[in-house]
């Protein structure tokens, strides 16, 4: 028995180390829809924020943008956690791209008129990885909770 858990170990290892890195793109599709799926719903108005949001940041096609997005959405189901994804967008991106995505993953939030606590912990915990600091991440959220109100206004 612990010859074939050592084997599937083994096995589990050499896929996640053969697989390439993930671009740019799919870490900040993957990381928005961490916060999507943080309260477990999954509501028409934060695809479509979703979809806006990625369709700005990185000038994609139409069947470009499905796929990128179905793509983010079967590596956070599949993904035990997202470490890769922080570090790539850590590494590549300077502080203010990392703060306006957060101010992204805020927009999600809202954009099914409300915030969820769920969605809160996750925005933090992520930002907290990110390297953006708190009074960027109360900003931000103040910002987006504005934007939103003035919007159902």
């Amino acid at each position: 028995m612990l010859a074939s858990l050592q084997r599937w170990i083994n096995d589990m290892t050499a896929q996640s180390s053969a697989a390439e890195p993930p671009s740019l793109a799919l870490a900040t599709a993957a990381l928005l829809c961490e916060v999507m799926r943080a309260d477990y719903r999954l509501e028409p108005a934060e695809l479509e924020a979703l979809r806006e949001e990625l369709r700005q940041r990185f000038g994609l096609e139409e069947e470009a943008l499905s796929e990128l997005m179905e793509l983010a959405q079967q590596e956070t189901e599949a993904s035990v956690d997202h470490h890769r994804f922080v570090r790539l967008i850590r590494d590549e991106c300077d502080p203010e791209s990392r703060i306006e995505l957060v101010r992204a993953m805020w927009a999600l939030a809202y954009a099914d008129g409300h915030k969820d606590a769920l969605e809160e912990h996750r925005i933090r915990r992520l930002a907290e990885l990110l390297h953006v600091s708190h009074a960027d991440f109360v900003r931000t959220r103040h910002e987006e909770q504005q934007r939103a109100a003035g919007e159902s206004s």
